[in-house]
């Protein structure tokens, strides 16, 4: 922020950082206040606390809002509609069905898993989460109604390849800092998705779906009685649903393309147009387009009952978004505040060894102030000096930057917007989505450091 520095040291801001989070807890779970007062009055709270000047708190908080809401509105409100049309013209039971069919009842949690870990290679982790609910949804209802044993491992498949594999934002951006492979980033990252998701993922997912027996929640409808006489095939509800996954995928590999020198997005007017197209909201209208028309006037459905199949998608997923939007605000006030580097420059000095440091650096990062993506980009800006000079082999650089990758997953909770997106589309409670998702996440971040160790020791 102009005109503004921090005089708060490390200590009293992450004192500051820590009550605020305890704050949130006491006021969600004992005095039961709404998520969304809650995050707002907490940041509000925490920005006069840590010394942000008065006449830049109200920007701060609307900014921090908006920029969450910006990316995170139109996929949650576009991702809602394509999920409610292939929940109400029958898709979504026709391809559960098919899916229970080819991987039996006992294995669809591990069906469902492994078609996110696919889908998560192009789609970020938001995106995919919501294009993949009603399928998850309408198998949960199918088999015992417990959405936890069929979300969670799907859940954590878009995680782990939203974190640890390029062309996700975070990893590329710490390979580029660190002057990493980004070709052996990616298939080491590839190679220690499957085990890590398995074990934090799947096998979590069965622990905590037969623990906590939750209830599909209504987002996409859950009348079952209310079946469709001409649903459409399996293979054309796949094509929808691939649809915006192969537009998104267009588009990050030609970012790609653009990183190699292949192409050039600045001057080529083509490239541009396809990386529009290509980007998640507009891949998800093209995609909602082509269902109305496809699962909508093609069954015989038209005008005003279509347009109200679409709008009844909203209604459920914007206590989401807000919440959502209110957890991105509270990591923003963190962020203003300076309580990440702070808390970085503190831990740098201690002098452990790189691969450890990069790693606790964005642990530390991560639970203060909530986005994976920051984290792992801040520990890697930090961390970047360090490892240039330092004498290390080509595999170890690879290994330090994906131990930054696992560092920025350690333990989401309220300051961070993936929680209560998690928490809320699976109508869980904030003790609950402690209970589970932020175990898994942590689960996640310490067996992907212990990955990268070995990898490190082989290197």
């Amino acid at each position: 922020m102009e005109g503004w520095t921090q005089t708060l040291g490390a200590g009293p801001l992450l004192g500051i950082a820590a009550a605020a989070i305890a704050l949130i807890l006491v006021l969600v779970i004992v005095f039961k206040m709404h998520a969304f007062l809650t995050l707002i009055l907490v940041s509000l709270v925490t920005a006069f606390a840590t010394g942000i000047p008065a006449n830049a708190i109200v920007d701060t908080l609307v900014t921090s809002f908006g920029g969450t809401l910006g990316s995170v509105a139109l996929l949650i409100g576009l991702g809602a509609m394509l999920g409610k049309m292939v929940e109400h013209s029958g898709g979504a039971r026709v391809l559960a069905e098919k899916m229970v069919d080819v991987f039996g009842e006992k294995r669809a949690p591990f069906g469902l898993g492994l078609a996110s870990l696919i889908m998560g290679f192009p789609i970020f982790f938001d995106a995919g989460l919501v294009v993949m609910l009603p399928i998850i949804f309408a198998v949960a209802r199918r088999l015992g109604n417990n959405v936890l044993l069929y979300g969670m491992p799907a859940a954590a498949a878009f995680s782990v390849m939203h974190v640890f594999v390029p062309p996700h934002p975070g990893p590329v951006a710490a390979t580029e800092l660190y002057g990493a492979n980004l070709g052996l980033v990616l298939v080491v990252g590839i190679v220690m998705a499957f085990p890590l998701w398995y074990v934090s993922g799947y096998l979590w997912g069965l622990f905590v779906g037969r623990r906590f027996i939750l209830p599909v929640p209504a987002l996409f409808g859950s009348k079952d009685d209310d079946v469709q006489e001409n649903p459409p095939s399996v293979s054309t509800v796949i094509a929808i649903l691939l649809l915006p996954l192969i537009l998104i995928f267009l588009n990050t590999g030609l970012d790609f393309l653009d990183a190699a020198g292949v192409v050039d997005a600045e001057n080529q007017t083509w490239v541009q147009v396809l990386s529009a197209i290509g980007s998640a909201p507009i891949a998800l209208l093209i995609s909602v387009l082509v269902s109305i028309f496809v699962l909508g006037n093609r069954r015989g459905e038209h005008g005003t009952a279509l347009e109200k199949v679409v709008d009844s998608a909203l209604g459920p997923v914007c206590s989401v978004i807000l919440i959502t939007g209110a957890g991105g605000m509270f990591g923003g006030v963190l962020r203003t505040s300076g309580i990440g580097e702070a808390l970085s420059d503190s831990l740098a000095d201690i002098g452990l060894p790189v691969v450890v440091a990069a790693y606790v650096i964005a642990v530390v990062l991560r639970v203060a102030q909530g986005s994976a993506t920051v984290a792992l980009v801040t520990a890697a800006g930090l961390m970047a000096p360090a490892v240039t000079a330092g004498d290390f082999s080509v595999l170890q650089i690879v290994a330090i930057t994906l131990a930054t990758a696992a560092g920025s997953v350690f333990a989401s909770h309220v300051n961070d917007s993936g929680f209560w997106l998690v928490g809320r589309l699976m109508g869980m409670d904030v003790k609950t989505t402690l209970k589970t998702w932020t175990v898994q996440q942590t689960l996640q971040s310490v067996l992907g450091f212990g990955l990268t160790l070995v990898i490190f020791a082989i290197g």
